[in-house]
């Protein structure tokens, strides 16, 4: 007689209760996703600042501010979404966001006639932009070369990296801010506006922000980063060239805090050093906050985006309202314990079933 085992349950495959596979309804997926609790969490705060002051809060000014702040934060955060997914952490987006501005300030000054770069036409403004793209990029694969191929836990590489990146953009003005930036970068994409009045420096976000979701949810490069971060031995023995993708993830993270970088430059008309000394940690936290899992595998970069504006409406809001500061850091401590607790039941009821 022939006893039969049952068959082992792959963890990765979700079974709904009756026991079939993929069952759930659309309504049931929605309830279980990060992103549609953080997503509340969000409206929740609009409401209750704009029952507060609605005559401050929800005006189109607050908005356009609202969307011109997060727009630099929000192209860092796109990148590190991708190294999130993957298992990893870059902690030094804002040092190499400072580096690549101030490459691409001095490389404008040094353009110009005497140095002064306010007067520097769209191609000393251009050879600035790819000057600060390169930057990043050379940071970013630095980080993805000691990361993938050395071996060295991304923790301690981008802690490094993050203040060599700082103190070589120090080094490069004697400590001190660039302020000789091009009038028309700042007139035009720091503070121009298109179609009726939409900030050029966010529709520049959004676009970044759609190629990084498309590339992310459409792609083979971003079925791959998930795989790499669900199980990365899995993913190599699946034929994914797991150290060639994690060298890409980071030098697509490094290129992306260069366009940041750039962003910055021409919205302050000054490399603001001091402004984005904590940027890093505001891009994981938004990350993390938008569902996100520090554990690998899973998020998306339209949580991301949510993410990213919960710091940036509690300012708004508070500041409105007029509460400390100081609340408004231990709401975002709150709401980031919270997602990450969230997270770590998701997966302990995945992996018990």
């Amino acid at each position: 007689m022939t006893v039969s085992t049952p068959a082992k349950k792959d963890p990765g495959i979700q079974t709904s209760v009756d026991g079939g596979i993929g069952k759930r309804s659309i309504g049931q997926r929605l309830i279980g996703a990060n992103t549609f609790w953080i997503a509340l969490v969000l409206l929740a705060l609009i409401i209750v600042f704009t029952a507060i002051a609605p005559a401050e809060f929800a005006t189109l000014f607050t908005f356009q501010t609202l969307l011109i702040e997060t727009s630099v934060l929000l192209v860092l955060s796109v990148g590190m979404t991708f190294v999130i997914i993957t298992s990893g952490i870059d902690l030094s987006v804002g040092s190499v966001l400072i580096f690549a501005g101030m490459v691409a300030g001095k490389t404008m000054e040094a353009m110009s006639p005497g140095g002064d770069a306010t007067k520097a036409g769209w191609d000393v403004i251009l050879v600035g932009l790819l000057a600060a793209v390169v930057a990043g990029t050379i940071w970013g694969l630095i980080n993805g070369f000691l990361i993938a191929v050395a071996n060295i836990p991304p923790l301690i590489v981008t802690l490094g990296t993050m203040g060599a990146a700082l103190g070589a953009a120090y080094l490069l003005n004697n400590g001190s801010d660039v302020r000789s930036v091009p009038t028309e970068l700042n007139k035009t994409l720091g503070y121009g506006t298109s179609f009726g009045g939409v900030p050029n420096l966010v529709l520049v976000a959004v676009v970044i922000t759609l190629i990084g979701a498309w590339l992310l949810h459409t792609t083979k490069f971003g079925r791959y980063t998930y795989a790499v971060g669900s199980n990365a031995e899995g993913a190599r023995r699946a034929g994914i060239g797991v150290t060639a993708h994690l060298l890409k993830v980071y030098t697509l993270t490094g290129f992306l805090a260069g366009v940041a970088g750039f962003l910055s430059l021409a919205y302050y008309a000054s490399t603001t050093i001091s402004a984005h000394t904590t940027d890093n940690l505001n891009a994981i936290a938004a990350t993390v906050m938008g569902g996100t899992s520090l554990f690998g595998g899973v998020g998306s970069v339209l949580g991301t985006v949510i993410g990213v504006f919960i710091p940036a409406v509690l300012k708004k809001g508070f500041n409105i309202t007029q509460v400390q500061d100081f609340w408004q850091m231990i709401a975002v401590g709150a709401v980031l314990i919270a997602a990450v607790w969230f997270d770590q039941r998701r997966r302990r009821r995945r992996n018990s079933r």
